[in-house]
């Protein structure tokens, strides 16, 4: 879909917004007669489509002989929700002089907030500052995913101390988090080196100096994304490594079980094998000899269960859960008592 979209532009509050100098054409989610659209009437390069259509392209400026043009990485929407770890576009920005030309495969929340005039206080009064505004406003809202990111790992935290085990529905959610961040990661590292670029490049020349302080800005926003895509994979994957380490606990506590039971097995084994053979034995011609030798294997796995048993943690397991619940009962006491004072005061 290609649309020309009109800029509004809000400089101070309180005075009228007006019209950007340049017209924006706006071609996102397009479809195969789009491509034929923008290679036949806007002339835009076959290679330069492919590019933009390329998910894993990384973003770059370049100089043609009548417009620049850059690719973006920018954020699809602007929250993970519905779980989807495919959250990363890549934008095609074309600058000619007369007009700007956005090339998206899919629809961004960046782009949406541009549409609707949701920018404020943006240096959208040239062609430049349009692209500086790009990469600002994408920084923000990759910054908002990552604290979503973060809230979500937390979330799978608390379900799992909830459970006490690690669920498969869990792991899958680690795993869609982890891709998530990998592609924050590279996507922020890319604009990182594209917006340095800027700052250096005879190609892209700013208008004034509130253009170069917004990039300026935009680069410190940005590297403090890039940390915390660092910090939060961090997380993840100490909370993966957690995890593991409770699985094969928990393995190893099954284990232990199974061998414990067949060990107190082997003892009745032995009682019936040696009775078993064909020679004379006591209470051999007693009619109730089945019951006393069921009684005695059923005495004997008992006491060997308690002696091969490892009481010493369930003893400490107790003793925890005891304290727990003093800790609880001392804390509610507290607050009942709080209450009470603010009470007996009004």
């Amino acid at each position: 879909m290609i649309s020309h979209r009109k800029l509004l532009i809000t400089n101070n509050p309180g005075v009228l917004p007006m019209e950007a100098p340049y017209s924006w054409i706006d071609a996102k989610e397009i479809t195969r007669d789009d491509i034929t659209r923008l290679t036949e009437e806007f002339g835009v390069d076959s290679e330069f489509l492919a590019d933009v259509l390329d998910q894993d392209e990384q973003s770059r400026i370049e100089k043609e002989d009548d417009h620049i043009q850059l690719i973006v990485k920018i954020p699809v929407k602007a929250d993970e929700d519905d779980g989807n770890s495919q959250v990363i576009t890549t934008l095609g920005i074309m600058l000619y002089a007369d007009k700007i030309l956005t090339i998206c495969q899919n629809d961004s929340i960046v782009l949406e907030d541009l549409e609707k005039n949701r920018y404020r206080q943006y240096p959208l009064n040239t062609k430049e500052g349009f692209v500086l505004s790009i990469l600002g406003r994408a920084t923000q809202v990759f910054i908002r995913l990552l604290k979503t990111v973060n809230r979500q790992i937390n979330k799978v935290e608390e379900q799992f101390q909830k459970h006490g085990a690690v669920m498969n529905f869990e792991l899958m959610q680690l795993l869609e988090i982890q891709k998530s961040l990998v592609y924050f990661s590279t996507s922020l590292a890319s604009n990182q080196a594209l917006m340095e670029k800027l700052q250096k490049t005879s190609i892209f020349l700013m208008n004034n100096e509130e253009e170069r302080e917004f990039l300026s800005d935009s680069i410190i926003d940005n590297s403090q994304a890039v940390a915390m895509a660092n910090i939060y994979s961090n997380i993840l994957n100490e909370t993966m490594d957690a995890f593991s380490n409770v699985i094969s606990n928990n393995m190893n506590i099954v284990m232990k079980r199974l061998t414990l039971i067949s060990l107190s097995l082997m003892f009745p084994t032995f009682i019936t094998s040696f009775w078993g053979m064909n020679i004379k034995l006591p209470l051999a011609n007693n009619p109730f000899a089945w019951a006393f030798l069921a009684g005695g294997c059923l005495i004997i796995a008992i006491i060997g269960m308690f002696i091969l048993s490892d009481r010493k943690n369930r003893y400490v397991q107790r003793e925890v859960s005891l304290r727990e619940i003093s800790e609880k009962r001392v804390r509610k006491e507290k607050i009942r008592n709080r209450r009470k004072r603010k009470i007996q005061e009004k």
